[in-house]
This record gives C-alpha cells, sequence and structure tokens, in this order.
C-alpha cells in the first residue's frame, strides 16, 4: 500500500488538515492517509500544546472516523520519549516492511528539514510530500529547496500542490478563547467535543 503520513500536535484538528489529507491522497493515489497526533514531538515546547495528549488524540479520531481511508495512527501519543520523525517513519518501515510511506510536510518544514534530528536517517525510509502555500511560498523556491535536499541526501521530495485554508491551530486557540464562532472551520464533532470539554478557556 501507498500510505501518507499526516502527523502533528492536531491541537485542535481543523479542517485544513483535512483538505491537505484530502489533497495528498488525490494527488498522489494512496491507499490511506494515517492522521498521527504527536506525543512529544522534540520542536515544540511542552507548554505551548495546550490539550493533553488524549484530548488531541479523540479530536482527531472524531474528525476523520466518517472520512474512507483516513486512519488514526497513536504510535506517536504512546511514546514515553520524545517523538522523532525519522525514528517514526523506521518503526513504520520495518514494521511493514511491502508498503510505501509518504510523509506530508508544509513549505516551512521544508525549509527547515537540515535542523531536524537526523534528517539523514529519515528520507531513506519515506517520500517526503511538500505542500506549496503560495501565498508565502513560490513555486520556483519550493524546486529549489526540493532539488537541494534531494541532492544532498538523496532524498525523494516531491511537490505538494495544495489548496490553502486561511486558518491554523494557534489561531483557533485564541479565537476560542474569545468567544468567537469556529462553526465552518473545524469539523462539526470537533467543535462539540471542545465545548463539551471546554477546551482552551470555553
Amino acid at each position: 500500500m501507498k500510505i501518507g503520513i499526516m502527523g502533528g500536535t492536531f491541537d485542535p484538528i481543523h479542517n485544513g488538515h483535512l483538505m491537505l489529507g484530502k489533497t495528498a491522497y488525490d494527488q498522489f493515489k494512496l491507499d490511506e492517509i494515517w492522521f498521527m497526533p504527536n506525543g512529544n514531538p522534540p520542536h515544540k515546547k511542552q507548554e505551548s500544546i495546550e490539550s493533553d495528549a488524549e484530548h488531541r488524540l479523540k479530536m482527531t479520531a472524531l474528525a476523520i472516523e466518517d472520512i474512507r481511508n483516513f486512519k488514526l495512527q497513536d504510535y506517536e501519543v504512546k511514546r514515553v520519549n520524545v517523538s522523532c520523525s525519522w525514528e517514526t517513519m523506521k518503526h513504520f518501515k520495518e514494521q511493514y516492511p511491502d508498503d510505501e510511506f509518504y510523509f506530508i510536510i508544509g513549505a516551512d518544514s521544508l525549509f527547515s528539514i537540515e535542523t531536524w534530528v537526523h534528517p539523514d536517517r529519515l528520507f531513506p525510509n519515506c517520500v517526503i510530500l511538500a505542500a506549496y502555500r503560495d501565498d508565502i511560498d513560490t513555486a520556483e523556491e519550493m524546486n529549489t529547496q526540493i532539488a537541494y535536499i534531494g541532492k544532498k541526501y538523496n532524498a525523494d521530495i516531491r511537490l505538494l500542490r495544495s489548496p490553502l485554508m486561511q486558518v491554523s491551530s494557534s489561531e483557533l486557540r485564541q479565537m476560542i478563547e474569545e468567544g468567537k464562532n469556529i462553526t465552518g472551520l473545524v469539523p462539526p464533532k470537533v467543535e462539540s467535543y471542545i465545548i463539551k470539554e471546554g477546551l482552551y478557556g470555553i
């Protein structure tokens, strides 16, 4: 199978995440998309993650439960130690040697990927799909970076042309805290869960 990996804190998961997953699924003819909430990501301070892992896992499950071929992956949430992308992808490749993995990242991650922990160990285990955001980056800049990383690390990196949704998890948290309406920005079941659990200052 061809499996796309959508990682993130998902604090909260929103419609932009789902749209990116669907675009990758369609554009690269993937068989499944695994949505994988981070447990303890090395690049984020714990205090910047407002909801505990179980809430983020539940919101992710609710967001994708009615979408065919979107699956919940709890591997990183269940890990006690810091979750590094190269370790996660190495684990998946060892567990499922007959499958091909596509690791979906944003444009910002493409330009900072050399600062990740052992990026050289990530590339042998997956194809990188770098999402193109035309509000910030041009295709030319993206392709230049893809060529540079690809040559330096013998990496397979492909451009993912995704429509842009003007929303981020941090903006959503602020909106919720300020009592603003987030209907249409997150799946209805996620919105109901946030209200029910009193997340983000409700």
